[in-house]
């Protein structure tokens, strides 16, 4: 684009300029009736176009007047607040009134972003707003434009940057770093989790210790008693290097939004905690997503790499329309799992006959590994029956949502018939449950 095109794109009048104009045609409106008047009118235009010519001349004398740079994280942190910055220096001799519109991303449907703010000469200074992505995937941003307007206000000069930026969306790994927080200050207990009293013991030894008061005496070791003269048992530890593999379903049923969010994006932010859970346990954790007759299997591992290739795995899973096929899941681990694992999966059943079409298989799953099955509560479904009826209308609706909320526990009872585990909770809790019963299970040492 040359000058004189530049120049014309970015020239605006401002609101100010226009009720001027409008005063200075009144004004010869009134002279018309008046004569006296009008050489008041003429004195009036001519000092508005001597005003309009200062300031399009302070607006535009000065040639890299301002300077624009965006500032932002390299990967966004899907469902999490993500801060981004623009810092604006003002190179002009006067301080400058400013309207900022950033191009966003098409994915936040934000149409009329804009920001005000003030600088004075020479001062610089960062603009921060923060972003809210639902969708993983990779965002665009385009140009950066800053209006700015002197203190006379009548024009205004428009500056476009042209720094186009993309950010790929990843799972909830904000998520993760609160929890490691919260984990390395002992302050779990604060967001819900909650360490489980252990029952039994485990058969991976540890160390011998002196007996004291409230020490299983059934781990009483005789022959170190012998030696030693006082009472010794034998301590044991958590079994580690456990498999692990978190299945989520990408079928329609995770399709379901919550705030903002389809249930597949809170079981992959859950997974990805949860994993590290895992190996910080010790265990050795996996993936596996599936869907029609596509199973992807990430094997489970205990190496310093394994979060970030479940990371890298989770940033790609997208639901599909069609029904999950859990009878090629059960055909495909039964292939690739040789050894007894946790399974825990992550799925969504909205009735009882839904559960009743996949339950010959998630038996079949049960009988070759430890099966967590982790279902959402529908909170809207909830709320229904926390209203209180006014009309005959309200009463019908109760009715049904009361029947749908007895199903899903009707679906819990159904599972626990056969002996396999389930876990119903809501979107924004799932997280914490499915840390808390891990945690219940490495307690009782099933996993």
């Amino acid at each position: 684009m040359e000058a004189p095109a530049r120049f014309y794109y970015s020239l605006f009048f401002h609101t100010r300029l226009y009720l001027a104009l409008g005063a200075v045609v009144v004004f010869f409106v009134v002279s018309f009736f008046a004569p006296a008047a009008y050489p008041f009118a003429i004195i009036a235009l001519l000092a508005l176009t001597a005003l309009v010519l200062l300031d399009f001349m302070l607006l535009y004398a000065a040639g890299p007047a301002l300077r624009a740079d965006r500032k932002m994280a390299e990967r966004f942190s899907n469902g999490d607040q993500n801060e981004v910055s623009i810092l604006i220096r003002n190179n002009y001799n006067f301080p400058v009134w400013m309207e900022i519109l950033d191009e966003l991303p098409f994915q936040f449907q934000e149409r009329d972003f804009v920001r005000y703010g003030f600088l004075r000469s020479k001062e610089e200074q960062a603009f921060n707003y923060n972003l809210r992505p639902v969708e993983r995937g990779e965002y665009q941003f385009g140009a950066t434009h800053v209006f700015v307007k002197s203190p006379f206000s009548l024009l205004r000069r428009r500056f476009t940057f042209n720094h186009p930026q993309n950010v790929k969306v990843y799972p909830s790994y904000m998520q993760l770093r609160n929890y490691e927080l919260f984990s390395f200050k002992h302050k779990l207990n604060e967001i819900g989790v909650h360490r489980k009293r252990a029952i039994g013991h485990s058969i991976e030894f540890d160390h011998i210790k002196e007996y004291t008061m409230g020490d299983d005496v059934r781990t009483l070791n005789w022959k170190a008693t012998a030696r030693r003269g006082n009472l010794m048992v034998n301590n044991f530890t958590e079994e580690r290097s456990q498999q692990v593999y978190c299945v989520i379903d990408k079928g329609r049923n995770m399709k379901m939004p919550f705030n903002g969010l389809s249930l597949l994006d809170y079981a992959v932010n859950s997974t990805l905690v949860f994993s590290n859970v895992a190996l910080h346990k010790g265990d050795k954790a996996g993936l596996i997503t599936f869907t029609g007759s596509q199973t992807e299997i990430l094997a489970a591992g205990n190496k310093k790499v394994q979060l970030n290739k479940i990371l890298d795995q989770l940033y790609a899973q997208t639901t599909q329309w069609t029904e999950s096929d859990y009878e090629r899941l059960g055909v495909n681990l039964r292939a690739s799992l040789s050894q007894r694992s946790l399974l825990i999966l992550f799925t969504n059943f909205e009735s009882a006959s839904a559960l009743q079409r996949q339950l010959p298989y998630l038996r079949q799953l049960a009988k070759y590994h430890l099966l967590l099955v982790v279902f959402f509560e529908n909170t809207e479904i909830k709320k229904l029956n926390e209203q209180r009826a006014t009309a005959i209308e309200d009463i019908y609706i109760q009715v049904i949502a009361q029947k749908f909320a007895h199903e899903k526990k009707q679906i819990v009872r159904e599972l626990a018939q056969y002996g396999i585990m389930s876990l119903l909770t809501t979107p924004e809790h799932l997280t914490v449950d499915v840390v808390n019963k891990y945690l219940e299970l490495k307690s009782r040492m099933l996993a």
